[in-house]
């Protein structure tokens, strides 16, 4: 039987948040959080897949996709107390967290600062496990740079070549990038307050020397079965970030993906949803 994702709205702390949700309401949670200049629709390409196993939530996070994007700095600490009001407005009190690129720093977070409320976390291409992180994205932290991007990148043209430009850097081979994915990327940056929004949270995460806030001696707090998984060509965070971080957490596994950049879940669905799921039949619920 085809599983129904049905897009809805919610309201989280005055906000206008859109999500994306599938699957039985007995079913363990599961949600699922996107990464800086992205969109719940990048975990369109394996939300039904998850759906068969649990009740799954996509939330565009604020200031991306169609949620509100409100004046605010988008930091760490401003996301991790979004997502403790997104679980609070469905009344869920444990949920498994999966977070991709910033989605994984404030899921990591969250579980550090609120571990009863996480039954089992999955880091995909984390922010927050390393210093380095490409200078295509550090540069743009520098004064003005990010303004005169943000300018150019609202025109029709300077979406595209945003989209396009994207694509080379999060994916291992960008010519199969799909058409859904890049038609949202350019639809985005012409949405008031997106770019604003994207860079604000890219600022409150790095500088011109790269990542500053970094969790791994946290990490063995963690008493939650983690899995780390991560692309073996992501050109944003390197692979030996996720290598580094599951030594030091208490019930950890990586799960290193093959051929494949930053965004696992858009570029290798399959091999992502089959590694989640046979890690996700192991948790006690």
């Amino acid at each position: 039987m085809k599983t129904t994702v049905e897009e809805r709205r919610i309201n989280v702390g005055g906000l206008t948040i859109r999500y994306f949700t599938a699957g039985n309401d007995d079913d363990p949670p599961l949600v699922l959080l996107h990464g800086d200049g992205e969109s719940a629709l990048d975990w369109s390409w394996v939300l039904p897949i998850l759906a068969a196993t649990h009740r799954v939530y996509a939330p565009d996070l604020p200031g991306a996709g169609d949620s509100s994007k409100p004046d605010v700095v988008y930091s760490p600490e401003f996301y991790t107390q979004f997502v403790a009001g997104f679980l609070n407005a469905f009344g869920l009190r444990r949920a498994v967290l999966v977070g991709n690129s910033i989605g994984g720093l404030v899921a990591l977070r969250f579980a550090l600062s609120y571990s009863e409320a996480v039954t089992a976390l999955v880091l995909v291409d984390s922010s927050g496990l390393g210093y380095l992180v490409s200078p295509f994205l550090s540069q743009l932290t520098l004064p003005w740079y990010g303004e005169a991007a943000i300018a150019w990148s609202k025109t029709p043209l300077g979406a595209k070549q945003r989209a396009w430009s994207r694509a080379l850097l999060l994916f291992a081979h960008p010519t199969r990038v799909p058409a859904a994915w890049l038609a949202e990327q350019v639809r985005m940056a012409q949405m008031p307050g997106f770019l604003e929004a994207t860079l604000s949270a890219l600022r409150a995460e790095l500088n011109l020397f790269g990542q500053y806030k970094v969790l791994l001696d946290s990490l063995p707090q963690l008493q939650m079965p983690t899995l780390v998984m991560w692309g073996t060509r992501d050109q944003i965070l390197p692979k030996e970030q996720a290598e580094d971080a599951v030594k030091r957490l208490k019930q950890g596994q990586l799960a290193l993906i093959p051929d494949c950049g930053h965004l696992p879940h858009v570029e290798r669905p399959g091999l992502f949803a089959a590694v989640l799921i046979q890690f996700l039949d192991k948790i006690a619920y």
